[in-house]
C-alpha cells in the first residue's frame, strides 16, 4: 500500500477540504472585534460603521424646486388652452420668497429654492412664455411636477446606513448631508506576519547561491494595507523549531491575526504545523485548490492563525480566497458583502485536471460585440508572480472540471474591488 503523503502537484487528496468547506469553517470561527472608536467623518473613510446611522433631519429639509422655472398652484392651471400668470417675485436657493401669492400669480424660482406656501407645481422656464412681469402657460402639466418634497431622499428617523457598512465616498457625502460630524467605527484589526525560510534575503542584501529575495512580505503588506489593517512586519524567521515557535508566540501576543508564509508543507524544514499543534490549535492544513494546497488555519490563544504557502502566487490566491473574507468579518464588515463573479468566454483552451479548484490568472476584456472575454496570462506556475501582476481577474475552474475548450463559458472573479 502506498503510504506517501500527497504532494502539492497531486490532484486528489482525501484529507484536503474543498474551497467552500474551508471558507465556511474559517468564517464559523471568526467574530467581529468589539472595540470601537469615534472619528470625524473624513477620517472614517474606508472604516466600518459599528452603529446604525439614524438621520436626525429630513433630506432635503424643505420642499424645493428641481428646476429653474415658475412656481404656481396646479389648481390654477388651465384645463385647455393657455393662461396668463403675473410674476410677483423670485425665490432663490437659500433666499426664499416670503410674500403672499394670490390668484393667477406665480413666483420665479431657481433650482433648490424652497417652494412658496400654497404652491405645489413648477413649470420649467423652457415651457413658459415670459413677457415683462407675466408668463403664459398651457394645460399640459401634472400636479407636483419638478418638485422635490422634504424628506424625499432621507426621512428624519430613518436608518440610512447599517452597522457593518464600509464608509465609501458616497456614504461620506451622505453622512455630511445629515449634518453628522462624527461616527463610531470598529477599531482596526492588528495583523502580525512573517516569512520563513533560510533561503530568503531582504532587499539590499547580496544573494548567495540558492538564495532569493523575500517578496511575500511585500505582497502581504500591500494586501493588508488595502484592507486598512494595523500591520506588524516581523521580518524573516529562520527554519528552526525554536525560532518558528518563538515568533508565533510573540506574534499572537501582539495581534488579532497571525499570518505566515512558507513552512506549511511536509518538508523536513517545515515547522509551522508542528509549532501550531504545540502552542495552539490546528483547524485544518490542506485545501483542494491550485495553487495553494498547503494552507494551515487555526488559533494561538485569542489570535487567529493563517499559515500560507511559500510560493508567491499561492500566497496571494489563498489570501484573497480565505484570509481576506476572515479579516473583513473580524473587522465588522457585513457578511453579505461578497466578491463579484462574472461569466466570460475563454479566448483559448485552458488546461486542467479534475480534483482541485483552480484559480488561474486571466485578463478580462470586451469583444467588438460587447461580450466579456477572458485570456490566461501565460505560465500559471505558483512561483510566477508576473502572472498576478499581468492579470486583472481569477479564472475559477471548479474541482470536477477538466480542461476547458476555447470559447467556453467560465466563472471569473475581477480583481477590481477584490485587490
Amino acid at each position: 500500500m502506498d503510504t506517501r503523503n500527497p504532494s502539492c502537484i497531486d490532484d486528489f487528496d482525501k484529507e484536503s477540504l474543498s474551497c467552500d468547506e474551508a471558507l465556511e469553517r474559517i468564517l464559523q470561527q471568526v467574530y467581529p472585534l468589539s472595540g470601537t472608536v469615534s472619528l470625524a467623518i473624513r477620517s472614517a473613510l474606508g472604516r466600518i460603521l459599528s452603529d446604525d446611522i439614524v438621520s436626525p433631519v429630513n433630506v432635503p429639509p424643505h420642499t424645493n424646486s428641481a428646476m429653474d422655472g415658475f412656481a404656481l398652484r396646479w389648481d390654477d392651471l388651465p384645463k385647455t388652452g393657455t393662461m396668463r400668470f403675473k410674476v410677483i417675485g423670485t425665490a432663490f436657493a437659500g433666499k426664499p420668497f416670503t410674500g403672499t401669492v394670490g390668484d393667477k400669480e406665480s413666483v420665479r424660482i431657481m433650482t433648490g429654492a424652497a417652494i412658496p406656501d400654497q404652491m405645489d407645481t413648477v413649470i420649467m422656464q423652457e415651457h413658459a412664455i415670459a413677457a415683462n412681469d407675466n408668463i403664459e402657460v398651457d394645460a399640459d402639466h401634472t400636479r407636483g411636477q419638478n418638485v422635490r418634497t422634504a424628506g424625499e431622499d432621507v426621512e428624519c428617523g430613518q436608518v440610512v446606513l447599517e452597522s457593518g457598512r464600509r464608509v465609501d465616498p458616497a456614504n461620506l457625502g451622505l453622512l455630511a448631508s445629515l449634518g453628522l460630524g462624527e461616527v463610531s467605527v470598529y477599531r482596526k484589526i492588528r495583523v502580525a506576519y512573517f516569512s520563513t525560510g533560510d533561503e530568503l534575503r531582504s532587499i539590499g542584501e547580496p544573494l548567495g547561491l540558492g538564495e532569493i529575495y523575500d517578496s511575500n512580505r511585500y505582497t502581504l503588506f500591500g494586501m493588508l494595507t488595502r484592507l486598512g489593517a494595523e500591520i506588524i512586519d516581523m521580518g524573516v524567521v529562520r527554519d528552526t523549531r525554536q525560532a518558528v515557535e518563538t515568533a508565533l508566540r510573540q506574534a499572537a501576543e501582539m495581534a488579532d491575526v497571525v499570518i505566515t508564509s512558507g513552512g506549511v508543507s511536509v518538508g523536513e524544514a517545515d515547522y509551522i504545523k508542528e509549532a501550531l499543534e504545540k502552542i495552539g490549535e490546528v483547524g485544518f492544513w490542506k485545501v483542494a485548490m491550485k495553487p495553494g494546497r498547503p494552507l494551515a488555519f487555526g488559533s494561538i490563544g485569542q489570535a487567529c492563525f493563517f499559515g500560507l504557502p511559500g510560493n508567491p502566487v499561492s500566497v496571494m490566491v489563498t489570501f484573497y480566497q480565505f484570509v481576506q473574507p476572515a479579516l473583513l468579518k473580524l473587522a465588522g464588515e457585513r457578511a453579505e458583502n461578497h466578491y463579484l463573479r462574472l461569466i466570460a468566454r475563454t479566448t483559448t483552451a485552458l488546461k486542467k485536471r479534475p480534483g482541485r479548484t483552480e484559480y488561474q490568472r486571466g485578463v478580462l476584456s470586451y469583444s467588438n460585440q460587447g461580450e466579456l472575454l477572458v485570456s490566461p496570462t501565460g505560465d500559471q506556475g505558483s512561483g510566477i508572480l508576473r502572472s498576478m501582476s499581468a492579470a486583472n481577474c481569477f479564472i475559477i475552474l471548479p474541482s470536477e472540471t477538466e480542461s476547458v475548450d476555447a470559447d467556453s463559458a467560465v466563472s471569473v472573479q475581477p480583481f477590481r474591488g477584490l485587490v
